[in-house]
């Protein structure tokens, strides 16, 4: 490609934290001659090509809205959020979208391409052969990446991951039609285990954090293949006869157990090598055992730096006070209506490590068949505060820690949320539970405090998950926290639904998901004193890992949408009434009635986004996404 050729580059100075070399926009123009001469501008440019890794707050507008846990409130449509049309199935090919991946995603591509065909050493500028192998490396790892975040959106895609062609090309070369979906996964397989190789664990330099490493490859392929290995792409009969222009199958619709295998494998290989490296999941103790509060939450919000081993994949900078105005409460908050749902509350174990509901009758969540074993309840207030082991003091009512260390609810809360799990508490704001930072309970009642605007949160519950609890939106006082894309929490749930899909008799199934509920407090599976029964066979085993996942993973980044996806149970938890307590009531009487909030529509067709249809008109060698 000729170097007279100007190409957009991303030029801003570079200071010393990675937070700035990852974050660049392009402001300048210089010809790749000039770029690559320069240590700065090619660095500039790699971080160009780093800037599209997605952030927690553009999951908040797509994805995470898009599933059954996070739930904003309709009106917000009006005001930016296309998804809550989507919601609703109001949408199609042309609509819009917050992660526009299809367009967006390809430039990164060829800008990576760009940048492995044109980097070179600069002794002069202290940039040895060495830096720039792994800057190749690097740069191959986000090709892979963005591939992998593209066919999981959209399925099979035009595939070009090693060919840049020079701008002036014929229009057929540029022109592709789809690759077959397993086709591009292989390679991509293959490609991320390569690229695993020569990258270092981790860098040494702490400004580093967030450039890619041989751990964020290995789980970028594990997910990816237990996505491949799942109902949605694994022998589902749907997608026999959906070809691309020149004939050829873009789905293989015959099982294959092996997948699962692979799956497995791959899952094992990033645990092991996670290890190796001194990863592990983040704890903190009290009086030698382990809290598991403060390790829920603080898992969220430590950095790698401040021991959070967990930690595997993170994009270390992202707009981190913009959720806090959506779910934080009314008076601390701004918008105060980003909610959870009911399902995702009836979703986490009681204390004794049981469900507490273990169905819906007719599928309907406003009938829930209550799990007897469970201690749960509908009815009724608690008559004692609940203390626990723990140095949380977010439930210490009138935060008087000395008298109430360790309160997790008060007397008089509704026995709906008492006696809940540790997660539980960590994730969800609800009626009359304690808010440090507001000094009194919140009440959700019609015309009260958390529901005296519009704009107030439909089912009566906010995320607390991803609030930080020394935030003060008031006086603009944020926290900052990484943006975790990938933990050793999911690789563990990864590698036993893995194992159980295909050797359901393996013991590093239970080995896996007992760490995880050792973790968050609650009993594990087992014949031993203080355990609870192992699940009898492979499909109860196959529900409670998606029970546990749905629980560990809540509210984080596209896991459950993906899950929901891949799992092929959109129709049964996203075409669905919505539903939450009842906002418009006065009394405590009428409060606390499961209330549909929103009517919500899901077709077959919604497992894959729709090619924008500007495409479609443009390259007459795609093909639309079955039913699209």
């Amino acid at each position: 490609m000729k170097t007279n050729i100007l190409f957009t580059i991303f030029y801003l100075f570079l200071f010393s934290s990675c937070i700035d070399f990852l974050d660049k926009s392009p402001d300048d123009m210089e010809t790749l001659e000039m770029v690559f001469e320069n240590k700065n501008s090619t660095e500039q440019w790699l971080a160009g090509c780093y800037s599209s890794i997605p952030d927690h707050e553009r999951f908040i507008h797509q994805e995470g809205v898009m599933a059954d846990d996070v739930t904003p409130n309709t009106i917000w449509a009006q005001w930016g959020w296309p998804c809550i049309y989507f919601q609703s199935g109001n949408w199609n090919p042309a609509s819009a979208m917050d992660r526009d991946y299809w367009s967006i995603l390809p430039k990164r591509i060829r800008s990576a391409l760009v940048f492995i065909e044109n980097v070179k050493p600069n002794e002069a500028q202290l940039m040895t052969a060495h830096d720039v192998e792994l800057m190749k490396l690097e740069a191959r790892f986000l090709i892979a990446y963005y591939y992998t975040l593209l066919v999981e959106k959209y399925g099979p895609v035009p595939f070009n991951p090693d060919k840049l062609y020079p701008l002036d090309s014929p229009q057929k070369d540029l022109l592709v039609t789809q690759t077959p979906f397993d086709e591009i996964v292989n390679w991509l397989d293959k490609e991320l285990l390569d690229i695993s190789k020569g990258l270092p664990a981790s860098y040494p330099e702490a400004e580093k954090f967030g450039r890619a490493t041989s751990l964020m490859c290995l789980a970028v392929r594990a997910r990816l293949l237990l996505f491949a290995a799942s109902p949605l792409v694994n022998g589902n009969p749907e997608y026999k006869g959906h070809c691309n222009k020149n004939g050829v199958e873009l789905f293989n619709c015959t099982y294959d157990a092996s997948k699962w295998s692979k799956a497995a494998k791959a899952s094992k290989e990033l645990i092991d090598a996670a290890h190796a490296a001194g990863k592990g999941l983040y704890k903190e103790y009290i009086n030698d055992k382990i809290d598991p509060f403060l390790s829920y939450q603080n898992m969220m919000w430590k950095k790698e730096s401040q021991g959070n081993n967990e930690i595997l994949f993170a994009r270390p900078n992202w707009a981190y006070s913009s959720i806090p105005y959506l779910a934080a409460p009314r008076g601390v908050g701004r918008g105060s209506g980003l909610g959870v749902s009911q399902s995702l509350v009836d979703a986490f174990f009681m204390d004794n490590g049981l469900p507490p509901i273990i169905g819906y009758q007719n599928n309907d969540i406003s009938s829930p068949i209550i799990n007897p074993e469970s201690g749960y309840s509908e009815s009724g207030f608690s008559t004692e505060p609940d203390f626990r082991n723990t140095n949380w003091t977010e439930g210490c009512w009138n935060n008087d820690i000395e008298n109430n260390h360790g309160m997790i609810t008060n007397t008089g809360t509704f026995n709906m949320y008492c006696h809940r799990e540790p997660r539980f508490y960590v994730s969800v704001l609800y009626n009359g539970c304690w808010y440090n930072r507001l000094e009194r309970p919140l009440n959700f009642l019609s015309g009260q405090s958390e529901n005296n605007n519009p704009d107030c949160p439909e089912p009566c519950y906010l995320m607390r998950k991803m609030i930080h609890p020394e935030n003060n939106p008031v006086i603009e006082q944020w926290n900052y926290y990484p943006a975790i894309i990938y933990r050793l929490g999911e690789a563990y749930l990864n590698y036993a639904e893995a194992l159980n899909e295909s050797d359901p008799s393996n013991p590093d199934i239970l080995v896996y998901l007992n760490l995880i509920r050792e973790r968050a407090g609650i009993p594990q599976y087992g014949n031993g004193e203080g355990m609870i029964p192992i699940p009898k066979n492979q499909e109860a085993m196959r529900i409670a890992i998606r029970q546990e996942r749905r629980v560990e993973l809540c509210c984080e980044t596209e896991i459950r949408h993906n899950d929901i996806r891949r799992w092929l149970i959109g129709e049964e938890t996203l075409n669905a009434k919505f539903y939450g307590m009842n906002r418009h009531a006065t009394t405590l009487e009428d409060f606390y009635k499961r209330t549909s909030y929103q009517q919500r529509v899901f077709e077959k067709k919604y497992y894959w986004f729709p090619i924008p249809q500007s495409d479609i008109d443009n390259n007459p060698q795609l093909v639309q996404n079955p039913g699209w």
